[in-house]
C-alpha cells in the first residue's frame, strides 16, 4: 500500500495548508506496518481453530502467506474441505497392515460435496472445526483491530 503525498493548498489567496513533505511515506510505513501487524496475528489467533493432525495445515497459512499482503493463503491440498467441513467424494479407502490411512479418488474422477458433514479430531486444538478464520475474527477481531490501531498511530475503538 502506498499513500500520496497530498498537494499543498492555497484557498481563495488567504488560506494556505501545507502538508508535511513526509506525510505519504510516513503513512504508508505505518500503513504497513499495521497489515503485517494484522496478517501475523491473524495466523497466530487461527491456530487453536484450524484442524490438526500432523501440523501442515496449520503450517501452511505461514507457508502460503506473504506477510503484508492482507491476504492470507492455507496452501495445503486438503484445505478446502476442511475449511468446509464438508466430505468430498467419491473416496476409496487406502489400507495398509489392515489399518485404514487415508483415501484416493479414481482418476478421471472430479470430487464433489457428499452432503455429510466432517468430524474434527479435537484432541489437539479443541476449538478445530470448519470456518476457523471467521469464527477466531468473530473471537478476537477487536484485539487484532486495537493493536492494528496503536500501530498505524490512530485511535483504538
Amino acid at each position: 500500500m502506498i499513500i500520496k503525498q497530498p498537494k499543498d493548498m492555497n484557498i481563495n489567496g488567504s488560506l494556505k495548508f501545507k502538508w508535511n513533505k513526509q506525510f505519504g511515506s510516513l503513512t504508508t510505513e505505518r500503513m504497513n506496518k499495521a497489515q503485517k501487524f494484522i496478517d501475523s496475528q491473524c495466523i497466530l489467533l487461527m491456530k487453536p481453530y484450524t484442524p490438526f493432525r500432523n501440523g501442515f495445515l496449520e503450517e501452511s497459512a505461514t507457508l502460503g502467506t506473504v506477510i503484508g499482503s492482507g491476504k492470507i493463503q492455507q496452501i495445503s491440498p486438503y484445505a478446502h474441505y476442511l475449511y468446509y467441513g464438508r466430505v468430498y467424494g467419491p473416496n476409496i479407502p487406502i489400507f495398509e497392515n489392515r489399518q485404514l490411512i487415508g483415501f484416493f479418488s479414481p482418476k478421471g474422477k472430479s470430487k464433489h460435496p457428499t452432503g455429510k458433514k466432517l468430524q474434527y479430531d479435537k484432541s489437539k486444538h479443541p476449538q478445530a472445526g470448519p470456518f476457523w478464520f471467521e469464527r477466531m475474527k468473530a473471537d478476537r477481531k477487536d484485539e487484532i483491530l486495537r493493536g492494528a490501531a496503536a500501530i498505524a498511530g490512530g485511535k483504538p475503538k
